[in-house]
């Protein structure tokens, strides 16, 4: 019967408390992630199934590997940026306020690395134990994430504006500029699922050749012509992938 209630008491807990509940047992859920394929082992899994065409398939398939694990690693920095950047855009509202409250430079930076996230936290650190020290904050600002901060922060100590108008502007500046790179890439996803359906377009002619009977797959792997084919084909489609990509990527700067 205990067991029951027990059991009835857990179902009805809130998610807030079930958690809290799991935390204080010291249980955590273990997630498995497979580890990042490095170059060379991308290399290797795009070339085995290409054997099946030959050497030309195998450089072929290396080739396509190589373009889809650059592309992920560009939409995965694209990312960073902006997480980055959004992180840091986050962490000066409340250092802005900090200052507008009257705190020292090292106390409002202290406290907006609290509760920001990286890698503002070490941006504001770095703000708060220099201006603490009376040093150089625009030279400890070496973070390429801090850029827009070290300039305000020049502009400020040389020229006598408030700190704190400037980094508002400076707030304000890296909001916008990631509303544009969201905006800029809901527009860009029509031309990037264009771009991946023309560079599909000659397989599906190879195979739509391949159902007529006219044998497009026999002279691209038994003959050296068409290996040589195989491989200009899939360098040119992987050219034109990573071109399209390069002029719906560089955003926010």
């Amino acid at each position: 019967m205990s067991l029951l209630l027990l059991a009835a008491a857990l179902l009805v807990l809130p998610p807030s408390a079930g958690r809290r509940l799991t935390a204080l047992r010291g249980r955590r859920q273990r997630r498995w992630r497979l580890p990042r394929p490095n170059l060379p082992i991308v290399l290797g899994l795009g070339a085995v199934p290409g054997l099946v065409l030959g050497v030309g398939g195998s450089v072929a398939g290396a080739l396509v590997a190589l373009t889809v694990w650059r592309a992920r690693a560009d939409r995965k920095e694209e990312r960073e940026r902006l997480a980055a950047t959004a992180s840091i855009a986050e962490g000066l509202a409340a250092f802005v306020a900090e200052l507008r409250s009257g705190a020292h430079p090292a106390r409002a930076a202290a406290g907006a690395a609290e509760d920001a996230s990286p890698p503002a936290v070490d941006v504001f650190r770095t703000i708060a134990s220099t201006a603490a020290r009376g040093g150089n904050v625009e030279a400890a600002l070496a973070h390429p994430d801090a850029r827009r901060l070290a300039r305000a922060w020049r502009l400020s100590s040389e020229h006598g504006v408030p700190l704190a108008d400037v980094l508002e502007a400076v707030r304000q500046d890296l909001r916008q500029r990631i509303g544009f790179a969201h905006r800029f890439h809901a527009r860009m996803a029509g031309p990037r699922a264009s771009a991946a359906v023309l560079a599909a377009l000659p397989v599906f002619g190879v195979l739509l050749g391949e159902v007529t009977g006219s044998g497009p797959l026999d002279v691209l792997t038994s003959t050296t012509a068409g290996q040589v084919l195989l491989v200009a084909g899939a360098g040119l489609i992987c050219a034109g992938l990573r071109w399209s990509a390069h002029l719906t990527r560089r955003v926010v700067a």
